[in-house]
């Protein structure tokens, strides 16, 4: 079974739900036999490369609040993440465009460490004082995750390597319904949004576990002339 998990390093609800999806999948018996695949969203793809702003500025602007309005917001998400076991900074974050950090997370997928390279990304732009924004950051990230850092830096410097892998991704989200990120979608057939409890996780996985196609095959018209894998044939009896 595959799921496909659409997100944006620069969402809260991406790093929280990606905590409780891996406690649901914990919990799910055929977890060895589930492939997880993450895909690219940006929020904010308008934004420029290097346009970065605070994260409290940048949510009382966007919601019309006072900064302390939007400091109590980010308190109350930092409230969920510590709920689940994470570090969470309400204060010192910067919020900016994304697209090279996908296009670096496409790097990782193609090298086997997305996930690694993914995990990282998370813990240093909202737990840690690094910010993901600067490429010599995103490069140590990336050697911290086991890819080469001089490939790494090579992706970073060529602004369409990986880029059409990051616009799929983005096409095949508007195309499946997702306008919000988290977006996890089982199999195809089944579509969760939000950082949701780790119960519905579980209950999802086991539905679309029950509901998957069938592996085996139904012979009909029972057994008939036929040649087997050692070149010997039947011969219709007249």
């Amino acid at each position: 079974m595959r799921v496909e998990i659409w997100s944006d390093i620069a969402c809260p609800w991406c790093y929280i739900g990606k905590a409780r999806f891996e406690k649901g999948l914990a919990e799910f018996a055929h977890r060895d036999e589930v492939e997880v695949v993450h895909r690219s969203f940006e929020l904010d793809p308008s934004r420029a490369k290097g346009d970065t702003a605070p994260v409290i500025d940048m949510l009382a602007r966007k919601y019309g609040r006072t900064r302390e309005e939007a400091a109590a917001m980010e308190a109350g998400v930092a409230a969920n993440a510590h709920s689940e076991g994470l570090g969470y900074r309400t204060d010192g974050r910067d919020h900016g465009n994304t697209f090279d950090i996908h296009r670096l997370l496409h790097l990782a997928k193609a090298r086997g460490r997305q996930d690694e390279l993914l995990t990282l990304a998370y813990r240093a732009n909202f737990a840690e004082e690094r910010s993901v924004f600067d490429d010599e950051v995103l490069i140590a990230l990336a050697e911290e995750a086991g890819l080469d850092a001089d490939e790494a830096r090579a992706v970073l410097a060529d602004p369409e390597a990986y880029a059409d892998d990051v616009r799929t991704d983005e096409r095949e989200a508007a195309e499946l319904g997702a306008n919000a990120v988290p977006f996890f979608v089982l199999d195809r057939r089944y579509g969760i949004s939000g950082g949701q409890p780790s119960e519905v996780f579980v209950q999802a996985l086991e539905q679309a576990w029950k509901d998957r196609p069938a592996t085996t095959l139904t012979t009909v018209g029972g057994d008939a002339a036929a040649c087997d894998a050692e070149g010997a044939c039947e011969v219709p009896q007249s």
